[in-house]
């Protein structure tokens, strides 16, 4: 089927930047959804659940709600999101019908090059923690004006009520969670303590790391909170603006970014990348965003095969991983920041191109060498982009139906593990490929250049009914691993019936350049639980049976004691109520106000 393309003009408002956002890829129904008894908030702390839940009780907004969630995660899960991040968000307008795409992704300096995480001597990237701890990884943080970008739409509280309980915790004191207090343990061997704030912060003052449990105040998290109510950009402009950019230009290997970067950024808003499944409706995200292209093509080939059928076996995990492998190598190739660089969606989208990639996947043998497609003829260099694993991911619907799919970072666990005024910078920058150009000298997509956005995996998607009306929210954290985590949620519930919990616990399986890794039963160690999950005892895997009939069908399989995924689900049933999952990997929650 070509493409039936509809609307997909960028919309132009105050303090947003509008973008020529890539078409639609098919003709999707998108319709208006009635009210609802009551809204649900899906967070991946407690807390912020919380947080989200009492904005909703209060007549907010799910926007509204999804500001609060944010503040109060940057503080009580800060090793994935916070202020001095960016986030992708998909917004969905039950009264207009309408599916928004708001991108708060962060931007390089008008002094970057493509050249700056390389060793001038070799030519080399540099090492992993060398460009992650530098102040060159940190970007133009844009999640808070994104989402005051949102509430100007969809606010229904002023802008500042959303941050009290963020505040009131701050002042009060949290207690540090089991996931938090793993990873302060696991990171602070390596550059968390090389900051002074941060060793501050996350140490005891006998140098050890907070345990679980431990009493936790932030008040210059609760100041720096009180000047974005009184001001969204106050970390672009200002006082603020200037610590950031202080604390970026010390040593080791001291970025660029200036007070004119911060105050020149604009989030960006466009129609939602929207293709159909079945029947359904599939939103996410635009490019720089990577998820929304990678999740769909994963859809498009997979619809070419009776996933039903196949069912949650080898059979079906086989067409999955398959599918995956080719999709992922051309988001490789050719999904950037499409401001800078061609980014052929709708053809990478096109049900006839997906239909000839789904012809190279055989029902008893691997694909031998997985290549990237030609859907068109431009040249693009092979990705040299690193995995950075991190994030947080969450879901709020209210009870007019406005719905929120948002997933949000820092980058890798801490960020850049430089802090300022009680929130972390984020390291976003080494989400470019550390070279420019791939062996053979072609120009790779996802290069550096000044005021470029890098390419995400993030992907918050909506699914909709056949009849276009609100169905469920997905997403998920886990570096590029988010692509496979989310769309596992997608199949399970279409494809094989399951509920949004079900769906969740599912054993995650990734299947990236030539390697297929997974979950696999009885192989969770110590420190995987510790630092990957909540307080939960619960065990995911797949069965051996299937591992072992993956491989005999040419699969290396990884067999992973754990993965990273934090999965939020919101699903409407046919009666209107509301049903959440949260995933026990971490420590999530689902809950009606």
């Amino acid at each position: 089927m070509k493409y039936l393309l509809l609307v997909s003009t960028a919309l132009l408002f105050t303090a947003c930047k509008g973008v020529d956002a890539p078409p639609t890829a098919d003709a999707v129904t998108i319709a208006k959804t009635p009210a609802l008894q009551t809204g649900m908030v899906a967070a991946a702390n407690p807390l912020a659940t919380e947080a989200g839940l009492k904005v909703l009780r209060e007549g907010g907004s799910a926007v509204d709600a999804a500001i609060a969630v944010q503040a109060t995660l940057g503080l009580v899960e800060p090793q994935s999101s916070g202020l001095g991040g960016g986030a992708f968000m998909v917004v969905y307008d039950p009264k207009a019908a309408k599916v928004w795409a708001y991108d708060g992704r962060e931007e390089a300096p008008s002094g970057a090059s493509a050249t700056m995480f390389q060793d001038p001597a070799t030519g080399k990237p540099r090492g992993y923690f060398q460009r992650v701890g530098s102040g060159q990884s940190t970007g133009t943080p844009g999640a808070v004006v994104m989402l005051h970008a949102a509430h100007q739409d969809y606010g229904k509280l002023d802008w500042g009520p959303q941050f009290e309980s963020s505040i009131a915790l701050a002042e009060e004191c949290f207690r540090v969670s089991p996931r938090l207090a793993g990873l302060i343990k696991r990171f602070g061997g390596y550059i968390l303590k090389n900051d002074p704030d941060t060793r501050n912060y996350f140490f005891t003052e006998n140098g050890e790391p907070l345990p679980e449990g431990f009493l936790r105040d932030n008040q210059p998290y609760a100041n720096t909170l009180r000047e974005i109510a009184k001001n969204p950009r106050a970390l672009l402009e200002g006082d603020i603006a200037a610590d950031i950019v202080e604390k970026i230009s010390q040593e080791p290997f001291p970025g660029t970014l200036t007070v004119a970067d911060m105050a020149a950024y604009q989030p960006r808003k466009a129609e939602a990348l929207c293709t159909s499944y079945r029947g359904h409706a599939v939103c996410g995200a635009q490019p720089p965003a990577s998820g929304g292209v990678a999740v769909q093509s994963i859809l498009g080939t997979l619809e070419n095969f009776d996933m039903a059928a196949a069912g949650n076996t080898a059979a079906g995990w086989h067409l999955f991983a398959e599918a995956s492998f080719l999709a992922y190598a051309d988001r490789d190739k050719y999904v950037a920041d499409s401001q800078f660089v061609d980014v052929p969606v709708a053809e990478m989208l096109d049900k006839d191109y997906l239909k000839s990639r789904a012809e190279l996947i055989k029902p008893d043998r691997n694909i031998k060498e997985v290549k990237a497609g030609n859907p068109v003829s431009f040249a693009r260099g092979k990705d040299a982009t690193p995995d950075n694993p991190g994030t947080s991911h969450f879901t709020v619907v209210d009870k007019d139906g406005l719905t929120v799919s948002m997933t949000t970072t820092i980058e890798g666990a801490f960020g850049s593990q430089r802090m300022v005024r009680g929130f972390l910078l984020n390291n976003e920058l080494t989400d470019f490929s550390a070279v420019d150009k791939d062996a053979d000298g072609v120009l790779i997509a996802n290069r550096v250049a000044p005021r470029k956005r890098p390419r995400s995996s993030m992907a918050p998607h909506i699914v909709f009914a056949p009849d276009g009306e609100l169905l469920f929210t997905t997403g998920s954290p886990g570096g590029n691993s988010i692509i496979a985590y989310t769309t596992k949620t997608i199949v399970g519930i279409i494809d094989w019936g399951l509920s949004p919990q079900e769906a969740i616990e599912l054993p995650n399986v990734i299947a990236r350049n030539g390697s297929l890794r997974m979950e696999a039963q009885n192989l969770r160690d110590a420190e995987t639980s510790e630092i990957n999950r909540g307080a939960g005892a619960k065990e995911f895997g797949m069965s051996e049976d299937i591992v072992s009939a993956l491989e005999g069908l040419g699969h290396k399989v990884r067999r992973s004691g754990g993965e990273i995924s934090g999965l939020h689900i919101i699903y409407r049933q046919d009666n209107g109520t509301l049903v959440g999952g949260a995933d026990p990997r971490r420590e999530g929650t689902a809950q009606k106000p």
